[in-house]
């Protein structure tokens, strides 16, 4: 996907252009953020390396996430890599912000590449990052070396349980399909859903759980009309629509930075779990 947005395209050629520091530059700003809180020396140490967010967006581009969302969060981690530097351990800024990048981005493909959780715990977060180039290896072996299962040799390169590697081969065949989608051209045709298996659950339990979820949906809704009104905008633009809006595009839509909408979003949602929490008496 190329990149749409103009203040996008202005931001990448400006980080690529900015100044390339050397080891003791990044000693002496690193240290005068540390011990003074210079935010002159925090802002330029950090302009310097927003060349790294933009790389390593465009290598976590594949996943289908906005490429503006990557860049922010790139952007995040390098803060918080400034934040934790310690210019005495030895290792170049460059070097620890490159994993701050890396860790940030990763968790926000991970939240954001499924309907359906897909790395639940860090086996499977290992494999939703190698697996497919692990197979692209496997199938270009000579056959002959090929011993076992495939699931059995990628389990064995990277070093995972194989019920792990057939567990994200599985969620990763193919993309979220709705499950109301018919299972063939026929308008009339049998849903996918059709096609579950009845496990004979308790009809009482199942309109229980019915009108607890109408119950939780309505809280839902009713905390959100009580939020702020810009917050409010920015938590239904960005989870309560079949089409989420990018940061970018709120923050042009209300006159705000990305940062100042993702800041007023992190606060709307944290509203929300603090009312829905205290109106369940599950937490009561």
């Amino acid at each position: 996907m190329g990149i749409q947005d103009q203040h996008t395209r202005r931001f990448v050629r400006a980080s690529m252009a900015r100044e390339l520091l050397d080891a003791d530059t990044e000693t002496d700003l690193a240290l005068a953020w540390r011990d003074r809180r210079d935010e002159a020396a925090l802002h330029r140490l950090i302009s310097a390396y927003t060349r790294l967010a933009v790389s390593f967006a465009g290598r976590f581009r594949r996943y289908d996430v906005p490429y503006d969302d990557l860049i922010q969060q790139g952007n995040l981690g390098l803060m918080r890599a400034a934040e934790k530097f310690d210019p005495g351990n030895g290792a170049r800024f460059s070097t620890y912000a490159a994993w701050w990048i890396r860790a940030s981005m990763q968790d926000y493909v991970m939240r954001n590449w499924s309907l359906v959780r897909t790395g639940t715990n860090a086996h499977q977060k290992k494999l939703f990052f190698h697996l497919r180039r692990a197979m692209q290896r496997e199938q270009e072996r000579d056959a002959t070396s090929q011993e076992g299962p495939l699931a059995t040799r990628l389990a064995r390169e990277l070093q995972v349980p194989e019920e792990q590697v057939e567990l994200m081969m599985g969620r990763m065949a193919g993309p979220d399909l709705s499950l109301d989608a018919p299972q063939s051209g026929d308008e009339d045709g049998r849903a996918w859903v059709d096609a579950l298996e009845d496990e004979g659950s308790d009809p009482e339990e199942t309109v229980l759980d019915r009108l607890d979820s109408r119950r939780r949906r309505r809280a839902l809704y009713h905390a959100v009309a009580d939020l702020p009104e810009r917050e409010r905008f920015i938590v239904t633009a960005r989870h309560l629509t079949s089409d989420p809006a990018t940061l970018s595009d709120l923050g042009r839509e209300m006159g705000i930075s990305k940062e100042r909408v993702r800041q007023l979003e992190e606060r709307a949602l944290g509203r929300l779990r603090a009312t829905l929490g205290q109106s369940d008496p599950a937490h009561s």
